[in-house]
């Protein structure tokens, strides 16, 4: 997906982020979230698939230090500064087992074909007792079945059961229809965490009028 969102990252940062900045706004509750979610701590909590480093004001915020990890040049470009960076693969995370108190991953498992090989690998750096915050679209409002165009009667087509990537949008406006995205059902990506050894502590949701966003706060169990 590097050379994809390096073709991109231009628009992405002042066309689809703009002036004016998505999160001031936080019309699809990403922030709140993430802020919910996560909560307060110290130490690195490391971002994969960090994009532009959007998020990293929220993290550091809540006390945390954001580091980051993408696999494209062009919009770690944009990162820089905002947070710590590396351009490294989500699935093969360049840190050592249990070395890290947290992980967030926000509105990226789309753009990750082998997101469950990124949850692993989210649980092998997490220490004993840390937490794997995922923030990502609703895999059962939101996908290339789920039509947008009238917003109070949203219409859900078939193809929710089939894992799928496809650049079918509603909107000419969105990512989808520009890089692509994956869909996974929710009981997949569900499992993707209980077979990575995590244990699921609590969730969320966010966007009217049917939710746009799902929310999973996961933790590495103790010894």
């Amino acid at each position: 997906m590097g050379a994809v969102y390096d073709a991109i990252a231009d628009w992405y940062e002042n066309e689809f982020l703009g002036p004016h900045d998505l999160r001031a706004a936080d019309p699809l509750g990403i922030e709140r979230c993430l802020r919910d979610l996560l909560g307060p701590g110290s130490g690195v909590c490391l971002e994969v698939g960090c994009g532009t480093g959007a998020h990293a004001p929220t993290v550091r915020s809540l006390g945390w230090t954001p580091v980051g990890v993408d696999i494209s040049a062009a919009m770690l470009g944009y990162a820089r500064g905002r947070l710590t960076i590396a351009r490294a693969d989500a699935e093969r995370l360049p840190f050592r087992d249990a070395s890290l108190p947290a992980v967030i991953s926000v509105m990226v498992h789309t753009d990750m074909p082998g997101y469950l090989a990124v949850v692993r690998e989210a649980a092998r750096v997490l220490r004993p007792g840390g937490a794997f915050v995922h923030v990502g679209v609703h895999p059962c409002f939101c996908g290339g079945f789920a039509d947008w165009t009238d917003k109070q009667a949203i219409v859900i087509r078939p193809g929710y059961n089939d894992r799928h990537w496809t650049k079918a949008s509603w909107t000419t406006k969105g990512v989808r229809d520009k890089v692509g995205a994956t869909h996974f059902p929710l009981p997949q990506l569900l499992h993707a965490f209980t077979d990575a050894g995590l244990v699921l502590d609590r969730f969320d949701e966010g966007g009217t009028p049917a939710p746009q966003v799902l929310a999973i706060r996961s933790s590495k169990p103790r010894p």
